[in-house]
């Protein structure tokens, strides 16, 4: 269908890169100005910062589909995913009034969060500008996570996603993520039978690569190529959250209104060998490279945080930038050991491993030792000054780290545009899957729907 004749109007144009917190509320306001009778915005929240959450709302449906942009702060895909949804939405009735649906679309989760990338959101893409202006929040202040469960979400972002899926009861809950190395895959709560060939086909036309062995997904069953099922969440301590994430979460809370959700990862730079599922020609000696790598890496920069922090204590934003360092440098050993093969776990043995595995554990390990490099990097040329003359050995470590990416796993960069089109595909086709089940109990927690003037909260 054409998009000009079914919405009246021109669509806006396309993001050729990533929107910052400011575009994507700009971009949103004029998308209700242009349809206001179909679309809504409103502030449904407010960031520990103070910075306003929108939802942007398209179609009059009972069905409620949320999308969730921007879970975690350096994954800013699916701000650019959302406003293009809603323009699909508008633009082809299937998806609302055919469907008996209406898409609400979580502009930002961590607004804040996206707002400290604003160093390499806007380009030029490179892996070196990456991750020296790379943030990620420590484990504790990512907003998808319940480490003492919904009843005592402390983040004012984890309370606000929370209350909307208790006021939609969504009958599909849509995660948008990023994986900055590696490719794309989706994690599910429950099966979507169709899905995996469908993202097959998806990414097969996009050229992006699927990970068909991905490192989050280690111990997980598969629903299918490059599709996974999410474990109902378990206790756990901080390093099996992060390495594992089968904890409570956001993901898990609408489960009871028999929701569906649905973790859709897109690559930013895409690794070939992450969907190469041949047998290794040799499983011990890439493990024990990969596990002695991460091992040696992590040394290294407990060292080199061992000669910085008592030069940042008390600094502005030390604290910030130190809780992500922190919670890299703890898990780092643990997994080096879990995958050295001379070291024998009977608890947590690795499961069966194909070469796509390997290559995950590979790009794992680096970019657990690049984003501790690169915050370490920032703490440094935030303040100013470098008095633990550390700043030439991250500069080296980045460098070497970013090339070994490039030339070692053959890390290319995919444009932004066909990121977005790979992900506003895949959650098209969990759409049209999931509702075809939708539970009843789905239902708009709206009350006055019209036709109002958007709200200018680019202007707020």
């Amino acid at each position: 269908m054409n998009r000009r004749h079914a919405s009246g109007r021109c669509a806006l144009p396309p993001l050729l890169r990533y929107p910052t917190v400011d575009e994507l509320g700009a971009r949103a306001a004029a998308l209700v100005a242009r349809r206001p009778r179909d679309a809504r915005l409103r502030r449904v929240g407010t960031s520990r910062a103070g910075t306003p959450m929108w939802l942007l709302s398209v179609g009059h449906g009972s069905r409620q589909a949320l999308v969730v942009a921007g879970p975690h702060a350096n994954e800013p895909v699916g701000g650019a995913t959302v406003l293009r949804l809603a323009e699909r939405a508008l633009a082809d009735p299937r998806y609302t009034e055919g469907a008996d649906a209406t898409w609400n679309l979580l502009l930002s989760l961590d607004p804040d969060g996206l707002r400290r990338n604003e160093g390499w959101l806007s380009g030029p893409y490179t892996l070196g500008r990456y991750f020296r202006n790379f943030f990620r929040p420590g484990f504790h202040e990512q907003p998808e996570w319940l480490p003492d469960g919904a009843a005592a979400a402390a983040l004012p972002e984890t309370r606000t996603l929370l209350e909307l899926q208790d006021e939609l009861r969504p009958f599909l809950q849509c995660s948008l993520h990023g994986v900055d190395v590696g490719g794309g895959f989706v994690e599910l709560t429950d099966d979507l039978p169709g899905l995996a060939r469908r993202v097959a086909h998806t990414a097969a036309r996009l050229g992006i690569p699927r990970e068909l062995g991905s490192y989050d997904t280690l111990y997980w069953p598969g629903l299918g190529p490059a599709v996974y099922r999410i474990p109902p969440p378990r206790p756990g301590d901080l390093a099996a959250a992060i390495t594992e994430a089968a904890v409570e979460s956001t993901w898990y809370h609408p489960h009871r209104y028999g929701t569906v959700t649905a973790i859709v990862e897109a690559p930013m730079w895409g690794v070939a060998a992450v969907e190469d599922d041949s047998p290794p020609a040799d499983r011990a000696a890439v493990l024990r490279t990969v596990s002695h790598t991460l091992r040696r890496d992590a040394q290294l920069l407990q060292r080199l945080l061992g000669r910085l922090r008592p030069h940042v204590a008390g600094a502005p934003d030390a604290a910030r930038l130190l809780a992500p360092v922190d919670d890299y440098l703890l898990v780092c050993p643990g997994l080096a050991d879990t995958w050295d093969p001379d070291i024998a776990d009977g608890a947590r043995p690795l499961p069966p491993l194909n070469t796509a595995h390997l290559a995950a554990l590979r790009i794992a390990g680096r970019r657990l030792a690049l984003r501790t490099a690169g915050l370490l990097h920032q703490l440094v040329t935030a303040s100013g000054r470098d008095p633990a003359g550390v700043l030439p050995d991250l500069d080296r470590l980045v460098g070497e780290w970013c090339a070994d990416y490039r030339d070692g796993c053959g890390a290319r960069w995919i444009p932004v545009a066909r990121q977005v089109e790979y992900q506003s595909r895949v959650v098209l086709h969990a759409f049209e899957l999931a509702e075809r089940y939708a539970p009843a109990c789905s239902r708009s927690g709206e009350s006055g729907w019209g036709s109002g003037a958007a709200v200018p909260m680019h202007l707020e």
